[in-house]
Order: C-alpha cells, then sequence, then structure tokens
C-alpha cells in the first residue's frame, strides 16, 4: 500500500519589530544591542557606531528603556503589550481562517519568538509556502526591509526552502484607510471633548534616508492625506514625527515640539493617532499617551487624548485579514 503523502500546508507569519524579554538592565540590554545593531536601523560608519553602542549607549540606555517599559508592561502575563497583541493577530487571523489549510504563526525582527525559529516551526508543520506580512503600513528599509533580510538569511540555513511571498506596504489600502477613519470617528464620539486638533503621529527617520530614496516618508504622506479625505478633516488633521533617536536632522515636523506648540498657542484640547502602528507599543503608549501628554498640559494645553491603535480589533483584524487572503490568492 502507497504511503500517504504529508499534507500541504501554507504558512502565514506575521511581523512586527520586537520587544525585550523583560525589563530588567540585562534582558534591554539584549534587545536593544540587537535592534541598533541593525544596519538597516542605523547606517553609520561601523567603527564609530560600534564605539558609541557599547561605550555609551548600551551603558545608559537599557535601564531607562526598562523604566519607560515598565510603565507599560503586561504584568499580567509578564510581557510586553505589543508581544500580547501580536499574539491576538496570529490567533484571531487562524481562527478567521480556519477553513482553509493554512498555519498562522507570529515573530518578532528582534527579540523573540525570531523570524528563523518561526520559519522552521511552520516549515516542519508542512507549510512549502509561507506569506509573509511585515506589520508596517509604510515601506522603509529600517522596518520592512530588515524582515525580509532576516526572512532570507534563514533561508539561506534550510535545504529544503518553503516559496516564499511578502506582503507589500499598505498605506493606501482602502480597507486600511477604512478602519483608520471607522476607528477614529467611534474614539472621538466616547471623549468627553471636542478636540481642536488632531495630529496623525508616525514614526521618524532621519532625513538623510529620505535623501537616499527611501519611499517611506511619501507614504505617511499619503496615508495622512486618505485620511484627511475619508475623515473631511482638511485642516484639523495635522502629521507629525516622533521618536527621534540621536543628533541627526529627522523628520519633520516633530510630534513632541507641535504638542508643545499647540499648547502654547491656546489650544486646549487634542487628540493623536498613530497610523503607522499596527499595534500598541511602547511608542504609543508610553511616549504619546505619557510623555506627549505631559508635554502638552506643561504647555498649557487641558484635554490630551491617545488614539488606540487598530490593534486586534474587528477592524484591524478586518485590514489584516484583507490583505492576507489577497496574497494568497493562487496558492488556495
Amino acid at each position: 500500500m502507497k504511503k500517504a503523502s504529508k499534507v500541504r500546508r501554507v504558512g502565514v507569519l506575521l511581523v512586527n519589530l520586537g520587544t525585550p524579554d523583560a525589563t530588567d538592565y540585562w534582558s534591554m540590554r539584549r534587545y536593544l544591542a540587537e535592534f541598533l545593531s541593525d544596519r538597516r536601523v542605523i547606517e553609520e560608519s561601523r567603527f564609530k557606531w560600534w564605539l558609541i553602542l557599547n561605550l555609551i549607549i548600551l551603558s545608559v540606555r537599557p535601564r531607562r528603556k526598562g523604566r519607560d517599559y515598565e510603565k507599560i508592561w503586561n504584568r499580567e502575563l509578564n510581557e510586553s503589550p505589543l508581544k500580547t497583541i501580536t499574539r491576538s493577530q496570529s490567533d484571531k487571523l487562524a481562527a478567521a481562517l480556519k477553513s482553509e489549510p493554512v498555519v498562522v504563526d507570529w515573530a518578532m525582527r528582534y527579540g523573540n519568538p525570531s523570524i528563523p525559529s518561526r520559519l522552521e516551526k511552520l516549515r516542519k508543520s508542512g507549510c512549502d509556502r509561507i506569506l509573509v506580512l511585515p506589520l508596517y503600513p509604510q515601506y522603509a528599509a529600517a522596518t520592512t526591509a530588515t524582515v525580509c533580510d532576516k526572512v532570507f538569511q534563514s533561508l539561506e540555513m534550510m535545504r529544503w526552502q518553503p516559496a516564499l511571498r511578502v506582503a507589500p506596504a499598505y498605506f493606501d489600502d482602502p480597507v486600511y484607510i477604512d478602519a483608520l477613519a471607522a476607528s477614529l470617528n467611534a474614539e472621538l464620539r466616547r471623549l468627553p471633548f471636542k478636540p481642536e486638533k488632531i495630529i496623525a503621529s508616525f514614526h521618524g527617520m532621519p532625513e538623510e534616508y529620505r535623501d537616499k530614496g527611501d519611499p517611506y516618508y511619501d507614504q505617511c504622506v499619503a496615508t495622512a492625506r486618505l485620511l484627511r479625505r475619508k475623515l473631511k478633516m482638511s485642516d484639523k488633521l495635522v502629521m507629525t514625527f516622533q521618536s527621534r533617536f540621536g543628533n541627526a536632522e529627522w523628520l519633520k515636523p516633530y510630534t513632541d515640539a507641535t504638542v508643545k506648540s499647540l499648547g502654547e498657542r491656546g489650544v486646549k484640547n487634542i487628540a493623536v493617532i498613530t497610523p503607522g502602528f499596527a499595534a500598541d507599543c511602547l511608542e504609543t503608549l508610553e511616549e504619546i499617551a505619557m510623555e506627549n501628554a505631559a508635554i502638552f498640559k506643561a504647555a498649557g494645553g487641558k484635554n490630551f487624548a491617545a488614539i488606540r491603535c487598530l490593534n486586534d480589533s474587528p477592524g484591524g483584524m478586518k485590514v489584516i485579514r484583507a490583505i492576507v487572503e489577497r496574497e494568497l490568492k493562487g496558492w488556495l
């Protein structure tokens, strides 16, 4: 009797930026060392950056960032919110696709679970085709491209490689824009005040990267423009960039400077959305909801609302499912 062949499956791997395993010094140091050693993230002279990173940054920054993570840490599961949310996105997508021969998993570009470990797990589950979905709406070399780098490096170690697809950026996808608009409108209806300005804050990057041809800035502009059109907010919605690092010039206008300026000019009520993040993380829960809220109020502002990311909400999952189903055509 002929032996039955193993069931062929399609893998889907959701990938987000990363998370430390804990908030202590050494856990934070390992995470930051991996992240800040990536040549896509920091495009400095290797020798110069090695000295700065190892002699200065990794001596000081782990403790400071550990304290920031402590403010938002999911103590029930002893993990960062980004890990909690990304796992939930994976689980909900798996449930939505349970009628298909699909295996859904998730990974972090930096930290755990790693991309190589999850690709190997999918391959051992019988997946001879894998779709990778970087959870970055806008493409940047320091985010999307470095996910691809790690995926391709992982395939180098496999004798039997699966076929691979990488989902493109979805910065202008109507499903994504609709979900952002619906989420924002729902949150605004729940607020006890009416924002005079709404800030769409995207993660920043050095101006130099844009000059080298990175499309990130233009894709952020497109997202903000489409969101303004959808919401009918021509002047009320302002685009800014957050999370500067180092002394170089970064994309402008800066979120913290804009928030401060609005407060000083007499604006009392604002709301901030973060359309470049698929899940809430340190940059949204601590930097925006805490740090920038304090900056605004110290400058004279009164009410500050940090609107949550799409996360694993019905709208957020609709976006992820739509992208996955579109990119799996021909495989299912």
